[in-house]
C-alpha cells in the first residue's frame, strides 16, 4: 500500500467488483478487495474464485455496428477493462455472440487481480456499510447480497429495496449427446455456421413438452419469496410456457434458419445447446433458465430428442436477486446520496446482464480513483453505451416504476434528423464511436 493515498475498499468480487478494483490500482489507488466466498458461500456460487459466472456463459452479441452490447464491449476494450480482456482470451465459439470458458475467464481475471501490487485481497464477509473515516468504498456485492450487509443499505437508503428471482440454465456433458438426432448448426448459418447444437421436436414432442414443464414439481418458494417478480429477459422456461402454449416456439426454442440435415426437413420446435467450455465438452441449454426440481429437471428434460441419455454437469437453479432504487438513492456518480464515499456498482445498481454490470464497475472505479487522485473525470456522454446505461440507472428511469435493464438503443436520445429505420441501429453506434472517441480523449486530458 502507498502512504500518501488511502486505499478505496470495494466489497465483492464479482465482474463488477474486479473490474472496478482493475481500474482503481491501474489508476495508481491502492484497493482492498474483500470477498466474503468461500469463507461464506451463496445458493448460486460453485467455487471461490473472482468473477465466477453463475448463469449463462454468453456476453451477448459482439455485433458494435448493429447491436447496443456488442457497441457496450467494443467501449469497454477501448477503456482497458480486464473483464472484457479475459472474455477475448477465453472465447468458445458462439455464432455472433461473445461466450467464455467460464472456467478459465475466472482463472484468468483471478491470477491478474492477486498479482496486482496495488490490490489486496481479503476473503471475509462484510456485514455493515464502510465508515466515512476508513476512505471511499465501492459496494459491488451483486444479486446475492448477503442479509446483513442488505439489511445495511436498507436502512442507509430508507427505501425498500426491489428484488427478482433469477434462474440458471442446466449444464450437459456434450459425450451424452445423441448426434443422430441432434446437429450442428447456427441458425441462418451465422458465425462459422455450427456454432450450436440443436434437439429437433415435431409438433406433437413440443405439445408434450409444455405439458410436462406446466405440470412438472417446482421449487417451493418462502412466504417472503412469493411475490418477488421475476425479470423478463431471465424468465425461467416453465413461467414462460405458462404464457401460452406457442411462447417457446417463439421464443428460445424458435426453429428458424434451421434445417435438420438427417431428414432435410424444418423442425417444429429445437432446444439449442452454445458451447460453454474451450475443450468443448460442455454445453449450456440456451433459455431453459428453470425453477423445476433436480429430479423434474432430469426427467423431463431428457425426454428431448437427442438428450435422452445426457448426462448433466450441472442442473438449473434459482436464486433471489436484490438490487436498489439507483434514481431515488443514487447521485450522477454512483454515489450513496445518504453517504457519499460510498459508490455503488453492478447488478445491484439495477443493471441487467454480464456486460452492464461490468460497466458500472469500471465506470465507478474510474470516478473513485479520480476522487482519491483529487482529479477531474467527465461522466460519458448519453450518446455513448457507457453514458446511456449510467444515465439511465442514475435519473434516467422513473424511481417509481424502475426495474433491472440490459443495455439496448431505447436508453440513447435518438438521432437528429429523418433515418430510414434499416439504418437506424448504425445511426446510433455511428455517433456513439464519433462521442466516445472525443469523450475519452477529454477524460485523459482531465485526468
Amino acid at each position: 500500500m502507498t502512504d500518501e493515498i488511502k486505499p478505496v475498499h470495494v466489497i465483492g468480487g464479482g465482474l463488477a467488483g474486479s473490474e472496478a478494483s482493475w481500474q482503481l490500482a491501474n489508476a495508481g489507488v491502492p484497493v482492498v478487495l474483500h470477498e466474503m466466498r468461500p469463507v461464506r458461500k451463496t445458493d448460486a456460487h460453485l467455487t471461490g474464485g473472482l468473477a465466477e459466472l453463475v448463469c449463462s456463459n454468453s456476453f451477448r452479441s459482439d455485433d458494435a455496428e448493429n447491436n447496443a452490447v456488442g457497441l457496450l464491449h467494443q467501449e469497454m476494450r477501448a477503456l482497458g477493462s480486464l473483464i472484457m480482456e479475459s472474455a477475448d482470451i477465453n472465447r468458445v465459439p458462439a455464432g455472433g455472440a461473445l461466450a467464455v470458458d467460464r472456467v478459465g475467464f475466472s482463472d484468468y481475471v483471478e491470477a491478474k487481480i492477486t498479482a496486482h501490487p496495488l490490490i489486496t485481497v481479503v476473503r471475509e464477509e462484510i456485514t455493515g456499510l464502510p465508515p466515512a473515516d476508513q476512505g471511499l468504498a465501492i459496494i459491488a456485492t451483486g444479486p446475492l447480497t448477503s442479509g446483513p450487509l442488505a439489511e445495511a443499505i436498507h436502512s442507509a437508503t430508507g427505501a425498500d429495496a426491489l428484488a427478482f428471482f433469477d434462474a440458471i440454465a442446466p449444464i450437459v456433458y456434450k459425450d451424452s449427446i445423441d448426434f443422430s438426432v441432434a446437429w450442428f448448426q447456427s441458425r441462418y448459418d451465422k458465425g462459422d455456421g455450427s456454432d450450436y447444437i440443436n434437439c429437433p421436436m415435431n409438433e406433437a414432442q413440443y405439445r408434450e413438452f409444455i405439458d410436462a414443464l406446466l405440470t412438472g414439481g417446482k421449487t417451493e418458494f418462502r412466504d417472503w419469496e412469493k411475490n418477488t417478480p421475476y425479470f423478463d429477459g431471465c424468465l425461467p422456461i416453465e413461467v414462460m410456457a405458462e404464457r401460452g402454449p406457442e411462447t417457446l416456439r417463439f421464443g428460445p426454442m424458435k426453429p428458424v434458419g434451421l434445417t435438420n440435415p438427417h431428414t432435410g426437413e424444418k423442425p417444429y420446435a429445437v432446444v439449442q445447446l452454445r458451447q460453454d467450455n474451450k475443450l468443448g465438452t460442455l454445453y449450456n441449454m440456451v433459455g431453459f433458465q428453470t425453477k423445476l426440481t433436480y429430479g423434474e429437471q432430469k426427467r423431463i428434460f431428457t425426454t428431448i430428442p437427442g438428450l435422452e441419455k445426457a448426462e448433466f454437469a450441472r442442473l438449473g437453479g434459482l436464486h433471489r436477486n436484490t438490487f436498489i432504487n439507483s434514481p431515488e438513492v443514487l447521485d450522477a456518480e454512483l454515489r450513496l446520496k445518504a453517504a457519499p464515499h460510498i459508490r455503488f456498482a453492478g447488478q445491484i445498481t439495477g443493471v441487467e446482464g454480464y456486460v452492464e454490470s461490468t460497466a458500472v464497475g469500471l465506470i465507478a472505479g474510474r470516478l473513485a480513483a479520480a476522487d482519491s487522485l483529487q482529479t477531474a473525470f467527465p461522466l460519458p456522454p448519453v450518446t455513448t453505451a457507457m453514458g446511456a446505461l449510467l444515465s439511465h440507472i442514475t435519473g434516467g428511469a422513473d424511481a417509481r416504476s424502475f426495474q433491472p435493464m440490459n443495455i439496448n438503443f431505447g436508453l440513447f436520445p435518438p438521432p437528429e434528423g429523418r433515418i430510414r429505420k434499416k439504418d437506424r441501429k448504425q445511426a446510433y453506434t455511428a455517433r456513439a464511436a464519433q462521442d466516445f472517441s472525443l469523450w475519452q480523449g477529454e477524460s485523459r486530458i482531465a485526468g
